[in-house]
């Protein structure tokens, strides 16, 4: 009888980088490019099309075609908010923010139609940082629309494990769907 062996994974060390961004409330997308330069739009379960879109996610992509093949090929996420999408964040419009921020995080590489998810922090793993992020955006509002003063939380995203976590400033004890 042959019966594969399965090795244990490697534990990444706790104390490395992470990187804290702002917790964006609005609805996940993604965008996919391929090789020949077709664009897919795509929401955190589903291809979308202008005919079944999502919150107006795929008629952005359509629009903006030219300009969001500067991303090259690949899978690019992120988050589209603004007017009409969950929190709204006091916007007439609304906007594509991407999550790699290290990638895209210089505006003279990345598309002019993206934006990029604010950092809060970058370093060593504290939880005293991370505590510091959420409360800095519970006092002086979002990193993301200056003024806007009712923020969802923040990302921790820990780069040697590859994960990414988050904290809520309101009802972080809860899951989602439980509130």
């Amino acid at each position: 009888m042959y019966i594969k062996f399965e090795s244990f994974q490697k534990i990444p060390r706790l104390s490395r980088e992470i990187i804290v961004t702002e917790k964006i409330d609005g609805t996940n997308a993604q965008i996919l490019i391929l090789e020949n330069g077709d664009i897919i739009a795509g929401s955190r379960n589903r291809f979308i099309t202008k005919e079944n879109d999502n919150y107006g996610f795929a008629g952005w992509v359509d629009r903006n075609k030219n300009e969001l093949l500067k991303l090259g090929v690949g899978r690019h996420y992120g988050e589209w908010f603004g007017n009409g999408i969950q929190r709204g964040y006091g916007l007439k419009e609304k906007c594509f923010y991407l999550f790699n921020t290290k990638r895209w995080l210089d505006e003279n590489k990345r598309p002019i139609c993206c934006g990029v998810v604010p950092i809060l922090y970058q370093g060593v793993f504290d939880t005293k940082k991370i505590d510091d992020c959420l409360m800095n955006l519970k006092n002086n509002g979002s990193m993301a629309v200056n003024g806007f003063m009712k923020p969802e939380g923040i990302v921790i995203y820990h780069t040697a494990a590859n994960i990414f976590f988050k904290k809520t400033i309101d009802n972080d004890d809860f899951r989602k769907s439980d509130i």
